[in-house]
């Protein structure tokens, strides 16, 4: 009997997979919000697009930023998360809570402008990563991901273990995509540090992380909220399971890590918006 059911599961499940695998050629993408924490990370596609900085994107109170313009047909709105005013720092305000905060002023910020003719249709995180050497990671990968959950959120309560761990799968299957790109796939696994406890390996682990960043799941949790399709752009610049300090490793391959972004974003979105494929056409 129990095998009955997991075969007839499978049947009812096949419809959903093929659903999933055809959506990214029936979506129409005019427009791509893409949140990128550092000012670091942003800067080189900011200026290879030719963005222009948006004034009074954001409530005047808040450090978020915005750069608007175009790639191809497609508009591209690009945010990161200012520095820091709050605790007087004045550094990169990463983490979870303003990532959260300025995807979802974003797309509220977007649904009032043009009269609401100009809504998101993609959130497209793209940013700076630790890989894994067990994963097959290395320096300079370029990661789509497949899925998001956290790490740093250990509740051991029955149902909020689940919440805590908020595993969501990306809308967009990015195997094809990556294939022909030359990229690799992965799930993303999010904590507020830069470091990791055993606790967070051992949870890593379990995840099937292939990257580890800082704010990948709370950006997917807005995406998801706002019901957007998802989907990370992750460049590698440190080995989370090796030999060298994380932010050593971090900081010495941060440039390059951006320069290859602002190459990698623009052939995902050449890919994601293409018209052929848009059209049903490839």
């Amino acid at each position: 009997m129990k095998s009955l059911i997991l075969i007839a599961l499978h049947f009812l499940l096949q419809p959903l997979s093929v659903l999933s695998s055809l959506s990214l050629e029936k979506m129409t993408i005019k427009h791509v919000l893409v949140p990128i924490v550092m000012e670091a990370e942003a800067t080189p596609f900011v200026e290879h697009l030719e963005l222009k900085p948006v004034e009074d994107f954001f409530p005047s109170n808040t450090p978020f930023l915005a750069f608007s313009g175009a790639h191809g047909k497609t508009k591209v709105t690009v945010i990161t998360m200012g520095k820091d005013a709050v605790y007087e720092t004045g550094v990169d305000n990463v983490g979870t809570v303003p990532a959260s905060l300025a995807t979802y002023l974003a797309v509220e910020k977007i649904k009032t402008m043009n009269d609401g003719n100009d809504l998101v249709d993609l959130i497209l995180n793209a940013g700076t990563c630790g890989g894994f050497n067990r994963m097959g990671g290395a320096i300079g990968d370029v990661y789509l991901t497949s899925g998001v959950a956290n790490h740093d959120r250990r509740i051991a309560i029955p149902g909020f273990t689940e919440y805590g761990h908020g595993k969501l799968t990306s809308d967009i299957d990015p195997t094809d995509m990556a294939k022909e790109l030359g990229f690799k796939t992965g799930i993303a696994s999010t904590s507020n540090s830069l470091d990791k406890t055993d606790t967070c390996d051992k949870i890593m682990k379990d995840h099937n992380a292939s990257v580890k960043d800082m704010e990948a799941a709370a950006i997917a949790y807005i995406a998801k909220m706002q019901n957007l399709p998802y989907m990370g752009v992750k460049v590698i610049t440190d080995i989370v399971d090796g030999g060298q300090p994380t932010q050593d490793e971090f900081f010495e391959n941060l440039a390059s890590a951006a320069k290859s972004l602002q190459s990698a974003l623009p052939k995902v979105m050449d890919y994601l918006c293409d018209e052929k494929r848009a059209n049903g056409e490839l």
